[in-house]
């Protein structure tokens, strides 16, 4: 199974664990509802005391908090999903867009590597077997020579080796990369489900005085706990435009005839993981 598989069985599980939150609005409901009626009270008698008009405006907070919790799927969690669905979108949607460039960068720089290592008698040989068998041809079969041709399946045979490692280090880091975005994707489901369950309880709990701000808490949480994956994308966006922008540079110098590739790749390694 991919890793953008295990992505959408996250979000299918999200979707399958909403309703639970249907479920705990009932006891939201008589919570908020005791709490509607000391709040209503308690406003009405310090108008009546103080002799003072009753102002009605105040009094819909703790019926609109009910009709939220009332309704709380659909109206609270399915209004923010809505605003916050598309950010998810667009964020995933420039990072497929950064991989897509930097796949066409890379093949591109693939193939001026391969033509410079061609044009370089002194590597032709390590990655042509024509021109191995070529320089192979030239030699003969003096004990000098012998001893160059062992040399020169040794270093055929090490640069194959290290090719083969650095493509191997690459790929694992990119495992990696997929692997701590998938945990992070993980963990953030779990704190959605969390908070989309004891939401209504959040609200039936804001409606009582003093614990006002239990509503905007939730929400905040809610709202920075979601934009998790966007900000996840957008950091392997920045990481694959910084990797394009090192193979541009790459593919500028081996548009130079004279140039000859370095065989380290450190840097490019380094931010391979994306």
């Amino acid at each position: 199974m991919e890793f953008n598989n295990l992505h959408e069985v996250l979000r299918s599980l999200y979707d399958e664990m909403l309703p639970l939150s249907a479920d705990m609005a009932a006891v939201a409901k008589g919570l908020a509802g005791l709490g509607a009626l000391f709040f209503v009270s308690m406003r009405v008698w310090q108008a009546l005391s103080r002799a003072e008009p009753i102002d009605m405006y105040p009094l819909l907070r703790p019926f609109a908090l009910g009709l939220c919790i009332m309704f709380f799927p659909a109206m609270v969690l399915g209004s923010i999903n809505a605003i916050l669905s598309p950010i998810v979108q667009g964020t995933h949607s420039i990072l497929e867009d950064q991989i897509l460039d930097l796949n066409d960068l890379q093949a591109k720089k693939d193939l001026l590597d391969h033509e410079a290592m061609i044009r370089n008698p002194e590597t032709a040989y390590m990655i042509s077997d024509a021109e191995f068998d070529k320089k192979l041809d030239e030699l003969g079969w003096s004990p000098s020579d012998i001893g160059t041709m062992a040399g020169m399946y040794m270093d055929r045979q090490a640069y194959q080796m290290e090719k083969a490692l650095k493509e191997w280090f690459r790929n694992l880091l990119k495992i990696l990369f997929q692997a701590a975005a998938l945990v992070i994707d993980t963990i953030r489901t779990f704190f959605l489900i969390v908070l989309s369950i004891l939401g209504p309880i959040a609200f039936a709990i804001s409606v009582w005085d003093g614990f006002q701000s239990t509503l905007t808490q939730w929400i905040t949480r809610y709202v920075s706990v979601y934009l998790w994956l966007p900000v996840a994308d957008l950091f392997s966006s920045m990481l694959a435009k910084i990797q394009s922008l090192i193979i541009e540079r790459d593919i500028e110098m081996l548009g130079d005839p004279s140039f000859i590739p370095d065989a380290t790749d450190t840097v490019y390694i380094i931010c391979a993981p994306v």
